[in-house]
């Protein structure tokens, strides 16, 4: 159902719009953390050590992806809290268009670019030819991706955070039955976990597609919407491509650091994509609250409601920061089994002990993660952009360039405490900037 946050009890509204947005994206990185397990296993530490290197590569196509979600979201949420339903169902149609378009045209760009990329990042002469079959295989599949995107940022704008999460155990359910055909049946090795991410996603978004459209007819406007919009599109663009070239960045800095990591050898590269990838669920919790807050701002700023945002800010600060403790407590006690789950322990320990070094020194932090998302959260909610850009950016380059600086003298240590002096430079930003108010004023539509 959707669900209209302009009433009711904002922390009450936030947890539980938050909770199956968690679940949902948990799902998710099922992806790539089965592939990454199965791989790592099945295949040998040199194979995860690819997939791993060619994560680097598509997070950058995957950050376009969400930037383009994060500004649809943002717009089609302002309307759906203005109660401006036409105007709403036109913008998911332009939105979905322009996502299938640009997923073909990157589509092209990443298949015939792959190998370059990979020289370009120093990738070891062992992996490579792995890195590349496992990256074309990938960007075959962008379309689905892209769609994905988009349907999930239309079913959260709107309030529903239950229907993705189960279209998404739908999909990972199938995603893990076809990992384990492939690469332990069919002994495809990397090839085979690629596949299995590309069919996985195209079943979730058929069902959701068909969901969306059923959910759409169901709901009756005076007026009646458009399958394009030009205006509604140079709306969505205001917020899109600040966001596309935010995440865009964010994908490049990742892409550097794991430049700088590739020159440490296969142990560390292995090491360093396992914690990586547990990584990126440990901060799952804190991210859905600041893209719950994010939803909750612009309907409430559509609605011209912005003194609810404030009571919803405070919510999302307190669940950032219990989540990061808990999260932090698990991580600090179980990262070695965590990251035994991706390699032969007896056969990887150098690999190992990079990645428990990695997620005991990030790990500390995770709160303040969290309270600095949820701080970007309201900024990109209430359409300030351009400040929810600059947060990202500073908080980016602070720790591209700290990880680079003090890689002398630290080695590969520096890369993982470049992450939470960046997480604090972020926060202190974007904090600044909610308590001078004037994101209040920052609404897209007219």
């Amino acid at each position: 159902m959707a669900k209209d946050m302009t009433k009711g009890n904002p922390g009450k509204t936030l947890f539980f719009f938050a909770v199956p947005m968690v679940l949902g994206n948990l799902f998710q990185q099922l992806y790539n953390i089965i592939d990454s397990i199965i791989v790592g296993n099945y295949v040998g530490a040199d194979a995860l050590a690819a997939v791993g290197a060619s994560s680097s590569i598509t997070f950058l196509f995957v950050a376009i992806a969400t930037g383009l979600s994060i500004g649809s979201s943002v717009v089609i949420s302002q309307y759906f809290g203005a109660k401006r339903y036409g105007e709403m169902k036109t913008a998911i149609q332009t939105v979905l268009l322009a996502s299938f378009v640009i997923a073909l045209c990157l589509m092209l760009v990443g298949i015939f670019g792959t190998d370059a990329i990979l020289r370009f990042m120093q990738t070891p002469q062992k992996i490579f030819s792995d890195a590349s079959l496992y990256l074309k295989i990938y960007f075959c599949g962008l379309v689905f991706l892209f769609l994905y995107n988009m349907l999930t940022a239309s079913f959260n704008a709107i309030g529903d955070s239950k229907s993705p999460l189960v279209f998404l155990a739908l999909s990972s359910v199938c995603n893990i039955i076809l990992d384990l055909y492939f690469v332990t049946k069919l002994k495809m090795g990397v090839a085979g976990a690629a596949l299995a991410t590309d069919i996985s996603q195209a079943i979730s978004v058929v069902v959701s597609f068909l969901w969306l459209c059923t959910r759409m007819k169901k709901m009756k406007t005076q007026q009646k919407s458009r399958i394009f919009d030009l205006h509604i599109l140079e709306i969505v663009c205001n917020v899109a491509v600040p966001s596309m070239l935010q995440q865009s960045m964010v994908s490049i800095g990742i892409f550097l650091v794991q430049r700088l990591v590739n020159g440490y050898g296969e142990a560390v590269m292995a090491g360093y994509a396992a914690a990586t990838k547990i990584d990126s669920i440990a901060i799952l919790p804190m991210v859905n609250v600041g893209n719950a807050v994010s939803t909750f701002t612009a309907q409430n700023i559509g609605g011209k409601k912005p003194e609810r945002v404030k009571e919803g800010f405070r919510a999302g600060l307190l669940m950032s920061a219990v989540i990061g403790v808990i999260v932090t407590g698990i991580l600090l006690v179980y990262a070695k089994v965590f990251v035994g789950l991706f390699m032969d322990s007896s056969s990887n320990q150098a690999a190992i002990a990079t990645g428990i070094e990695y997620l005991r020194v990030v790990g500390l932090f995770y709160a303040l993660m969290g309270i600095m998302n949820t701080c970007t959260g309201v900024l990109r909610g209430a359409g300030d952009i351009l400040w929810f850009l600059m947060v990202t950016l500073i908080n980016l380059s602070s720790r591209v360039i700290l990880a680079y600086s003090m890689s002398g003298m630290l080695g590969a240590k520096a890369i993982w405490w470049s992450i939470p002096i960046g997480w604090g430079i972020g926060f202190a930003i974007g904090f600044v900037r909610y308590l001078s108010g004037k994101w209040q004023k920052s609404s897209l539509i007219e």
